[in-house]
């Protein structure tokens, strides 16, 4: 069963990119939470194989507790296999080296932080490293030229929202740490600035004066946005679809149902 939900507004360029973020991925015949997480990263790969998509981004926390090379050897080996293109990001569960050093990008490495930028089709996007809950003053200045070069609205792909989201398990105890710096930088982009992230286990959609920001939810389980302590909402999984056709962004999330292990899929 997959169910979507579905939020479009103008930006321009046709391009089809597929957005996995909150792997968890663990050691082989692990499965946290009782999870089959790298089953879950699987189905999620055969469901989007029928979109076409031209581009992949895996947005942070590949691995389900620490950085560990196994398991980016396991998803870069995936990833190669599946044949389209991609772009990964380091969350907090993460280690920016490894990963560099794991998916054959270590020329993307500045300093021990992994962040860049580049075109996806014509599409300018910027890769932003919040691994260790937030970005060096180097990593800002960097963005702030950034910004700067480009007269137009632009994607931004990082791990953390820039914002707190009204989660208040995330908000309280997990939240971006240099949050109002970040955002400073983006308000004084003369354009839109679109974030597509996750973190929060939580599917979102926040905007604040040029900012639309779209948390995406996990591939691992979903948090429950009311609670103040950690709670599970469910265990379906989810991607997000970004279109841009015609001058429309078109944002997409699907959910799959997931592979929580002993309950029967409907």
């Amino acid at each position: 069963m997959v169910i979507s939900r579905e939020n479009t507004f103008y930006i321009g360029k046709n391009m089809k990119i597929i957005q996995i973020t909150d792997l968890h991925i663990d050691k082989e015949n692990e499965n946290p939470f009782d999870i089959d997480v790298r089953k879950n990263l699987l189905d999620t790969l055969d469901s989007i194989r029928s979109y076409e998509p031209d581009h992949l981004v895996l947005t942070g926390d590949l691995c389900c507790i620490d950085g560990q090379n196994e398991i980016y050897q396991w998803i870069h080996a995936v990833m190669e296999n599946f044949g389209v293109p991609y772009d990964v990001i380091a969350g907090n569960h993460d280690d920016s080296l490894m990963i560099a050093e794991s998916f054959q990008r270590t020329s993307l490495l500045n300093g021990k932080e992994f962040y860049f930028a580049k075109r996806i089709g014509k599409y300018p996007c910027l890769f932003l490293d919040s691994s260790i809950g937030k970005h060096s003053k180097n990593q800002l200045n960097w963005l702030k030229r950034q910004l700067h070069q480009h007269d137009d609205a632009i994607t931004v792909f990082m791990h953390h929202p820039p914002i707190k989201a009204g989660v208040p398990f995330m908000d309280n105890k997990h939240a971006l740490q240099d949050m109002e710096e970040i955002q400073s930088i983006f308000f004084d982009h003369r354009h839109t600035v679109n974030v597509f992230c996750g973190h929060y286990h939580v599917e979102k959609n926040l905007q604040i004066k040029n900012l639309n920001i779209h948390i995406t939810p996990s591939c691992f389980f979903q948090i429950d946005q009311r609670e103040e302590d950690f709670k599970v909402d469910h265990h379906r999984t989810a991607f997000r679809l970004i279109e841009l056709n015609n001058g429309v962004l078109s944002s997409t999330v699907r959910y799959l149902a997931g592979n929580k292990l002993g309950v029967v899929k409907s």
